[in-house]
């Protein structure tokens, strides 16, 4: 009997144990904080995002800056800002001990432009609502709440790209820090003010810190996840550039009933030209635009394979009745080069429409580069495509005593980047999955690709460090448009997997 209760004694004891080990957890830690203290964090949030943060205004990017500074200062974190002709970043690091991993976190801080009138509310006045404003029975609801529904959504412009990965990493070392668990790890921070201009003077930056990054791992923090739900630890980007095309008619308006017919229209000319990039079902037919690009491995294949299918439900939620390849699965076409036009104007339309032909047509055109392909080859390739169509193409208006409908004027934006990816075999691809697993009782997917795009490749070119893309917002966040959102359980969740990584990614068992 005494040996019995021994053994009993001892399996309550190991029992115990093991319930205390569960509560030792970074992501229970981490819940257990953000359960208790919601409104603080929200709160922050909130103030983060009430600070307008449209890149080309740089007085509005440095209030970002400072907010920046003083928040990460309160975690211990030394911070600078820098500049290199363009809006500021911040580099911030919160040290270790000298034997210490490197954790190197990348998010931005500025966004998109907004048109208020579109908005359902204030872009810069962060709102809660029940749920995404563009349905139908979503509501307002106060911010003097007792306890946040994680369903809720905050409605900001950068709410879902890309302010939130600032306040949650915070906020997991706030837990971390409380219940005296915070790992011996060194956390340092490049957080951009200017990615949504496709981070033009990052490359200058990076002459000036680049020796302020070094580190074991880079942790690029920005993205939707995956419109399953899952987490998912994504491996690159596509690269992208931006072309603006004019083309041109009579010199002055015409009267579309006495010179339609007879004068060369530029809008039509315009059609003819986007139409003649791409075949039916959308595939690039520019002869060697697609010369470079480096095949897909079978590893990245299967990786996609294992992932669940969502294109049944993104075609009911957006109300389309197929993709441009039937069957063609979503995470397979991002992994192909593409030609979006994202843009056309050549007159008005609805009450401005006029009976002219108008002297000029834009298009703007957004190419998103895969692995193998640069900027400088598809530029050459557009160009020679147009000019076997028998256009005169340059980046200036067509000449005096030029034919201006032959003249086509061909101007790309600065701050084109090729794509990045990183291999799916790398070590720190099956270390940070093992990591991310604990965070549930489903598999982290493994993304070869994400479709937008980041300038990851300059952080490739500079620092001798493995880089993988962390992604926290709810994919349905109107990234970019109007009544961007982040779901409140996507913020609680981001708290929770920071703090496993943090730990996970320490040399602390």
């Amino acid at each position: 009997m005494r040996i019995a209760r021994n053994i009993l004694t001892a399996l309550v004891l190991l029992g115990l144990a093991s319930h205390a080990a569960l509560a030792e957890r970074p992501a229970d830690i981490a819940r257990q904080h953000h359960e208790a203290e919601a409104g603080g964090i929200i709160s922050d949030f909130r103030e983060f995002l009430s600070i307008p943060n449209v890149a080309s205004n740089v007085s509005d990017m440095m209030d970002n800056a400072a907010f920046i500074e003083a928040y990460i200062g309160r975690r211990g974190f030394t911070s600078k800002v820098v500049s290199a002709g363009g809006a500021p970043y911040v580099v911030a690091e919160r040290p270790g001990s000298d034997d210490a991993p490197t954790v190197l976190v990348y998010a931005h801080f500025d966004g998109q432009p907004v048109i208020p009138g579109q908005w359902s509310s204030p872009p810069f006045e962060p709102t809660l609502w029940t749920d995404n404003p563009l349905k139908a029975d979503a509501k307002i609801l106060s911010w003097d709440q007792e306890a946040f529904d994680p369903s809720w959504r905050v409605v900001a412009r950068s709410a879902g790209d890309d302010k939130a990965p600032v306040i949650a990493l915070m906020a997991a070392i706030d837990a971390l820090v409380a219940a005296d668990k915070m790992p011996d790890v060194t956390v340092k921070l490049i957080l951009d003010g200017e990615e949504e201009r496709g981070s033009p003077t990052l490359a200058g930056v990076l002459d000036q810190i680049a020796g302020d990054l070094v580190a074991d791992v880079m942790l690029f923090c920005d993205g939707p996840m995956h419109q399953s739900g899952r987490r998912q630890l994504v491996l690159g980007v596509r690269g992208s550039m931006t072309v603006d095309l004019t083309t041109f008619g009579p010199n002055r308006p015409l009267h579309s009933g006495h010179y339609g017919n007879w004068a060369p229209n530029p809008n039509e000319i315009l059609m003819r030209l986007l139409l003649s990039l791409k075949d039916d079902e959308g595939r690039v037919v520019v002869e060697g635009y697609s010369d470079d690009v480096r095949a897909i491995s079978a590893r990245e294949v299967t990786a996609v394979a294992a992932m669940p299918s969502v294109d049944a439900q993104m075609k009911h939620e957006l109300g389309l009745g197929n993709n441009e390849i039937p069957g063609e699965r979503l995470e397979s076409a991002i992994m192909r080069t593409a030609i979006v036009v994202r843009g056309i104007s050549g007159g008005g339309v609805g009450p401005e429409a006029r009976n002219i032909i108008e002297p000029t047509a834009q298009a703007s055109l957004n190419l998103r580069l895969v692995p193998g392909q640069k900027p400088e080859a598809l530029l050459a390739a557009l160009k020679a495509h147009f000019e076997k169509m028998g256009m005169t193409v340059s980046a200036n208006g067509p000449s005096a005593g030029a034919a201006r409908e032959h003249h086509l004027q061909m101007v790309p934006r600065p701050g084109g980047y090729r794509s990045f990816r990183t291999s799916i075999d790398a070590n720190v691809v099956g270390d940070l999955k093992v990591i991310l697993d604990r965070l549930g009782d489903q598999e982290t997917l493994i993304t070869p690709t994400m479709g937008g795009s980041l300038p990851i490749y300059l952080f490739e070119d500079n620092l001798d460090a493995p880089i993988v893309i962390l992604p926290v917002a709810n994919h349905d966040n109107n990234q970019h448009g109007r009544d961007e959102n982040l779901r409140l359980k996507n913020l609680f969740d981001a708290i929770e997997m920071y703090a496993e990584v943090l730990v996970g990614l320490s040399d602390e068992p």
